[in-house]
This record gives structure tokens, C-alpha cells and sequence, in this order.
């Protein structure tokens, strides 16, 4: 089992033909540098909702910021356009920093804020890619998720934070 990275605690992993050190910050600040969107993890009731474009590989709701919007509003946004969902209430959990440390992109340091999002299910009418939509327990919504190499850890302390219950964790 992955285990579940303390705040701000580096790991290396391969992403494409590049490798980035890769940390979970606590909120309620980013960290330096630059702001690359929200990734969300959408509750309803006791259920997880991921996306997919293909059927096959699924993820979390996500997505870049337009220009001059706030983290907040870049989450309800990205919900309700690749999950066809309206935001009730959202906290955020924390920030994915990630620093290239070799490869084209080498010195580049990305931030994402990472949300828990209590949504409401809107009829499905997908844009923006999104094909499927699905709910899954905790659990299963977890063993589901398109995780790239190496970033396990990561996804289980997004999932470890967004979850009421961290007992639920040693499910996943």
C-alpha cells in the first residue's frame, strides 16, 4: 500500500519524459508559483463522482483557470461543466506543488488547488471532453481513478483529506 505523504514532503516521480518533485501543502496558501487550476473531489451523499471522456479512464473533475477567476469559482466551473453538477459547498484541502526537475519544463514549479466539493447532480448534458460520468463508494471511486505512475501517494492523501472518515483510507 502508498503510503500517505506528510505536508509539504517531496517524492519523485516520472510524469512523461520528465521527472517532478511533487508535494501535498496544507491551505490556507499556496505555495510560490504558478497557478495551474483546481482538481476536485465531488461528494454526493456517501458517493464519489469521477468523469471520463472515454468510458475507460476515469478522473476527478479538473481543469485550468480562465483568466483573472478565482480558485473557487474555477471549481464551480469545472463541475458543472465536465460533470454536469452544481457545488452546494466546497473546502478546500490543500495544494498539489509540483517542481520539474529535469526535463524540457526543468525549474518549473506548477500549483493546483485540490477541493472537497458536496455537489448536486444536474441532468446529464456533458461539454468539454466529458463523455461519462459515474458514482462510486469511496473505496471504488479510489481503485477507478487514471493515476499516473508515481503519484499514488498523492491521490491518497486528496482522498485521505476529502474523505469525513480516515479509517475509510485503509479501504483504498
Amino acid at each position: 500500500m502508498d503510503h500517505i505523504p506528510d505536508n509539504g514532503a517531496d517524492f519523485t516521480t516520472p510524469v512523461d519524459c520528465e521527472k517532478w518533485d511533487v508535494a501535498y501543502c496544507p491551505p490556507p496558501e499556496p505555495p510560490p508559483g504558478t497557478p495551474y487550476g483546481a482538481e476536485v473531489v465531488c461528494v454526493v451523499g456517501d458517493r464519489v463522482l469521477l468523469v471520463s471522456e472515454d468510458g475507460q479512464q476515469w478522473r476527478l473533475p479538473s481543469g485550468c483557470a480562465a483568466p483573472h477567476e478565482e480558485c473557487r469559482h474555477t471549481v464551480r466551473r469545472k463541475v458543472r461543466e465536465e460533470a454536469c453538477a452544481t457545488v452546494m459547498e466546497s473546502r478546500l484541502l490543500g495544494f498539489g506543488r509540483s517542481v520539474c526537475v529535469r526535463g524540457p519544463r526543468q525549474g518549473l514549479v506548477l500549483i493546483r488547488s485540490m477541493w472537497r466539493a458536496e455537489v448536486r447532480l444536474a441532468p446529464w448534458n456533458p461539454c468539454c471532453g466529458t463523455a461519462h460520468r459515474r458514482l462510486l463508494s469511496i473505496g471504488e471511486a479510489f481503485r477507478s481513478l487514471a493515476v499516473p505512475d508515481g503519484l499514488g501517494p498523492f491521490y491518497r492523501r486528496l482522498f485521505a483529506q476529502a474523505v469525513v472518515s480516515r479509517a475509510a483510507v485503509h479501504h483504498l
